[in-house]
């Protein structure tokens, strides 16, 4: 008898944020691809991640832990294990085509297969691991652009990581990674259940989109938060210390600047938005050859990242914060045989909630023990009342980049947003309600500190409750 549960797609791009895509209310961006994923599916808007770095919050989202309690707090650290794992052993096929960014890379983590694309600038892990796309490039008798070649560029220092890319358009990794993805749905013989993951590597910089795709945007009026003196004097030392950082060390090639123009600012953003259009372009072609290859009818197609990025809002560089530009991703689930189309839901839910989603869907059980709650009721509830979360909690750790605290935490609710610094007396909180752009901040405001030592006291609970809950959680999974 054949094994009909559904097959799961879960693309994953990395650091694009939540106001990029237009069926989401963001005009000034071309997707109409995952606009397409929208109107046939259901839209999260208040999806956070668990972790303002890369591999942390892909450890807890392939996990269903928080990052203290994985023991994965920044890039680098090692993972090995995962729930996709519980999918192998119930008779899914698992491929994997592009970035997990698990530590060592080729980690199986429950995959039977594994086309490994990571970073494009890799210099503080990995650097000279060569990936699917080096090798391609190589054989190709080219050289990759990244950090050796952007700095010999005149205008290197001023360019805040956005440059043209100047091989041929089938080299640049979205590209290669989404034509990859579709070379393995034609060719592969028909799989099911099939659980596919796919990780664009961008639009995390540098910054390089093919320049046919940035041209519109050059000329498009984007959106641009304002950053005021007043806004980083207020900020905890260190995020000031992370400012600093930031200008000295070309991290993925970005030299961050004190003070950007409006026109330095605009281009990056014009970059940025375009290597989402290109990425936009290759999911019309997934869901198109998923289509042809019948797999669509049967199957979840899931479309999240794993951060956003700052993009010189609140004065910083990419992620490490705790801003909603990092914290807030997009979440899109397309099932129109299974859920309702066009379903827009605005609790919060924490990004690694899908990991026993998933698992129902695929009929197992998820492991008692996890922190992740299922949102399989959100997507069978059609009238979109679905609670969600009451809080839902960010975390980070020092590592090469944030190097001015020991440990950060948030956590946020619908109306107020703090960011716990351990061991200093600095931190921050915000009025989501009176001030949604996140610049006013009320840490050390009076009037406040009542609902400060409110949401400190559910940071607390959090902590002691996680512990609790996760005791008998097995170490041989980290």
């Amino acid at each position: 008898m054949a094994d009909r549960r559904p097959n799961i797609i879960f693309i994953i791009t990395d650091q694009q944020r939540y106001d990029t895509i237009r069926a989401l209310g963001h005009d000034y961006v071309d997707t109409p691809n995952i606009d397409r994923l929208v109107r046939e599916g259901v839209s999260f808007s208040g999806c956070h991640i668990t972790a303002a770095s890369c591999a942390p919050a892909r450890a807890s989202l392939f996990k269903g832990y928080y990052p203290h309690t994985t023991g994965i707090l920044k890039n680098a650290d090692t993972w090995r294990r995962s729930w996709i794992e519980l999918l192998n052993d119930s008779g899914y096929h698992c491929t994997n085509i592009g970035k997990m960014h698990s530590w060592p890379f080729e980690t199986e983590l429950g995959f039977d297969e594994r086309y490994v694309v990571e970073n494009k600038d890799r210099y503080l892990e990995g650097r000279y691991y060569f990936d699917e796309w080096d090798k391609a490039l190589r054989f190709k008798g080219l050289v990759k652009q990244q950090r050796e070649q952007y700095r010999k560029l005149p205008d290197y220092n001023e360019s805040l990581g956005a440059f043209d890319w100047n091989l041929p358009e089938d080299t640049h990794p979205d590209t290669f990674v989404g034509d990859m993805a579709v070379w393995w749905l034609k060719s592969y013989p028909k799989t099911e259940p099939l659980f596919l993951q796919i990780g664009f590597p961008g639009p995390h910089p540098p910054y390089d989109p093919v320049p046919r795709y940035s041209e519109p945007y050059m000329n498009r009026e984007l959106p641009l938060l304002e950053v005021t003196q007043e806004e980083l004097e207020n900020q905890p030392p260190a995020f000031k210390e992370l400012r600093q950082h930031n200008f000295e060390i070309d991290h993925d090639s970005v030299v961050h600047l004190p003070n950007p123009t409006p026109e330095q600012r605009h281009r990056q953003r014009a970059y940025y938005l375009a290597n989402v259009t290109m990425i936009d372009e290759k999911v019309g072609e997934i869901l198109d050859t998923l289509e042809e290859q019948g797999y669509l009818e049967n199957s979840v197609v899931i479309f999240t990242s794993d951060h956003g990025d700052c993009l010189t809002d609140h004065g910083h560089s990419q992620k490490w914060t705790m801003y909603d530009a990092i914290t807030r991703v997009p979440l899109i689930v397309r099932a129109p045989e299974r859920f309702g189309q066009g379903q827009k839901i605005e609790a919060l839910c924490q990004q690694m909630d899908l990991g026993p989603t998933i698992l129902e869907l695929a009929g197992i059980e998820p492991p008692p023990t996890l922190e992740a709650i299922s949102m399989l009721p959100a997507l069978a509830n059609e009238d979109g009342n679905w609670a969600g979360r009451d809080y839902v909690f960010a975390e980070q750790a020092a590592d090469g980049i944030l190097t001015g605290c020991s440990f950060m935490t948030m956590v946020r609710d619908d109306a107020w947003k703090l960011v716990h610094f351990l061991d200093q007396p600095h931190g921050q909180l915000f009025d989501l309600q009176a001030d949604p752009n996140e610049v006013q901040n009320l840490w050390s405001d009076p009037a406040h500190a009542a609902k400060k030592q409110e949401l400190l006291d559910v940071l607390r609970e959090w902590r002691i409750r996680s512990g609790l809950h996760t005791a008998e959680w097995s170490a041989p999974w980290r």
